[in-house]
């Protein structure tokens, strides 16, 4: 596989992310993929106390391997009432690079340049993709309508082709890669490398129930749905059957209060807290309220592997 701009970013042997998934991602998780040659990323709500994060970091620092890299991902919006403590955090330990979501990446880049760590801000859009160009990411993570988790509203190819013609900075494609064909038509398209998340779920790493695993083995493409019950925000989910039962739209009243200026943020905020307790609870133990968190990407998922044979499926 040839070098791209990622793998020079990041000094990495292929130009992929271990994307960072709620509740899914862990520091055994990247180290294991920074020893198979990529990088890895946490979100770093993961971690409930600051001290959780920073024995995280100091661990992904101490196993870190020639050829390998990790880095956190920041909710940098209201809604994540932990945001500045984290990035501080991140900024006094030290990591390779930080991805954003959700929210305007301004402070987060300037803290983070200050200490040489790159930051990829998250864009479904040419209009977002703009603006954080403008503010100085190093590169941009294109989630299009193949993500998991929230996802994008274009097609990997229009998003790719549209970010790569009208940005200069390097443009990471995020959804829809399952396999090694599928990784190398998003480079065709233009971009510098590729997020890869939900087909991670399944490996012996993960510390997620084996019901959740399996789930990524038993389904397929055509068993993902996208659900407003989670976040506020359109997700993708395993369509299972208690998503069936509590089905996938907002509530009367949340439709209503979420046209309420005043109210639609605390709106949100509480429909966050709730949708994330829910995945929780069925990602971490048994539950008849399976809401599993996952992308179109699970069609390739055959069996439970560990990372190094994933990462080998994808490059190989």
């Amino acid at each position: 596989m040839k070098p791209t701009k990622l793998t020079a970013l990041l000094k990495i042997k292929y130009p992929i992310i271990q994307a960072p998934m709620f509740l899914v991602s862990n520091t055994t998780m990247v180290i294991e993929a920074m020893k198979s040659g990529i990088a890895g990323c946490i979100p770093a709500l993961n971690y409930r106390t600051l001290n959780e994060l920073r024995a995280a970091i100091k661990e992904l620092k101490a196993a870190k391997v020639k050829g390998g890299s990790f880095g956190f991902n920041l909710i940098v919006n209201k809604s994540n009432l932990k945001y500045k403590d984290q990035l501080q955090v991140i900024c006094e330990e030290g990591a390779d690079f930080i991805i954003t979501s959700l929210g305007n990446p301004k402070e987060t880049i300037l803290e983070a340049h200050k200490k040489n760590i790159k930051v990829f801000c998250d864009v479904v859009d040419l209009k977002f993709a703009k603006k954080v160009e403008e503010l100085g990411a190093d590169a941009i993570i294109a989630v299009n309508n193949l993500a998991g988790g929230h996802r994008g509203d274009t097609s990997p190819e229009v998003l790719i082709s549209n970010l790569v013609e009208n940005c200069t900075i390097p443009i990471i494609s995020a959804g829809g890669v399952g396999c090694k064909s599928e990784l190398e038509e998003m480079l065709s398209y233009g971009a510098e490398g590729v997020s890869i998340g939900s087909p991670f779920i399944a490996s012996l790493e993960a510390e997620i129930t084996n019901e959740y695993k399996q789930a990524c083995v038993t389904y397929s493409a055509n068993d993902i749905v996208v659900t407003e019950r989670i976040s506020g925000t359109p997700c993708t989910v395993i369509n299972t059957p208690y998503v069936q039962k509590i089905g996938t739209k907002q509530t009367w009243l949340e439709s209503v209060l979420n046209k309420n200026k005043r109210l639609k943020k605390w709106v949100k905020m509480i429909r966050f807290s709730i949708g994330m307790r829910a995945t929780e609870n069925a990602a971490k133990k048994a539950t008849y309220k399976t809401v599993w968190v996952a992308g179109p990407s699970i069609s390739h998922t055959k069996e439970i592997l560990p990372v190094k044979k994933i990462v080998e499926r994808l490059v190989n």
